[in-house]
């Protein structure tokens, strides 16, 4: 027994121990399925990105390029020019240009009266509409939306014609009352543009901001009702606070667009002689263009995209300060 049972366990041991090790499952259908799901998202977003690239991308980097060369012409000028480049020469030519760096300016100090103003008024509309007691929703929701629906030049055009001192019947009206106001003066240039701004895009920003105050649940609005909190208190302690992401978007696409402000300023110019040609930051780009100066057209354009880079940046950092200390 002694001599057995000692070689027994031993050689259970062994096969114990030679015994082959499980294989590791190999990738089936359903693991091969969730890796692929990973890479789902990137094909929908390719469509996206690829225009992006192609329509936003490549033009400023493009841009940038051209920024940085200039046309050199040797002798009497028949050769044919030829680029050269030059680094910042053309970014320093172009900020020591008063006329444009004046028309940046121009376009940020009436971007700051014009668009708290519009964005205001667009709240207040769109609180109105969203008030249970207001008639005729549907009515006057289309009425403030029009002027939008309403082409810029066409616009653009309806209000040079109220702003001509010749034939103006707001003009005549004032004289019959007193006062004599010359809408196309240059002190009143940048106000007749920014009330055709304000007239053309207060009802688009109506629309998004009551679409945000549908969106919010009822039983936020009730609870507050019951709570004795109605009128403008509700709309200022319950409405205004929720719709917060709509106001911020509608702020940053209204900085956005008054830096581009270009067709309201080329269309005064048939009834304004004295609106200069450079009057905005895109219409000196554009001159430069007609000059077939690309260059220095590019230079301006990277220098205004910077511009609005920093005005939304901005605002969206002071805005994100402000709500995490609130």
């Amino acid at each position: 027994m002694s001599h057995s049972s000692a070689v027994a366990p031993a050689r259970s041991k062994e096969r114990t121990g030679d015994a082959p090790k499980p294989s590791r499952p190999k990738a089936g259908p359903a693991r091969r399925r969730i890796d692929g799901r990973r890479w789902a998202p990137l094909g929908f977003l390719t469509p996206f990105g690829t225009l992006f690239a192609i329509t936003f991308v490549a033009p400023i980097c493009y841009a940038v390029y051209e920024s940085l060369y200039k046309l050199h012409r040797s002798g009497l000028g028949l050769a044919p020019p030829s680029e050269v480049f030059t680094g910042l020469s053309n970014y320093t030519d172009a900020l020591a240009d008063h006329a444009f760096t004046s028309s940046i300016v121009r376009v940020v100090l009436i971007g700051l009266v014009q668009v708290p103003l519009m964005l205001g008024l667009a709240l207040v509309l769109a609180l109105l509409l969203d008030a249970r007691r207001t008639p005729f929703k549907r009515f006057f929701r289309l009425g403030f939306f029009l002027p939008y629906a309403i082409p810029g030049v066409i616009g653009g055009l309806m209000w040079s014609f109220l702003y001509q001192p010749d034939v103006s019947p707001v003009a005549a009206l004032l004289g019959h009352l007193g006062l004599h106001v010359d809408f196309t003066s240059d002190t009143m240039l940048p106000w007749s543009v920014g009330n055709m701004l304000t007239w053309g895009w207060t009802g688009y920003n109506m629309i998004v901001i009551h679409s945000a105050l549908k969106a919010i649940p009822g039983e936020f609005t009730e609870a507050a009702e019951l709570d004795g909190c109605t009128g403008w208190r509700l709309a200022w302690h319950i409405k205004i606070p929720m719709v917060r992401p709509a106001l911020v978007m509608t702020t940053v696409f209204s900085i956005i667009g008054m830096a581009q402000l270009y067709n309201e300023p080329v269309v005064m110019k048939a009834v304004a002689p004295n609106l200069a040609g450079d009057w905005t930051p895109i219409m000196a780009a554009q001159n430069e263009v007609a000059a077939n100066n690309y260059h220095a057209a590019a230079t301006r354009s990277v220098i205004l995209a910077l511009v609005i880079f920093a005005l939304s940046f901005g605002f969206m950092r002071f805005v994100n300060k402000r709500g995490g200390a609130q």
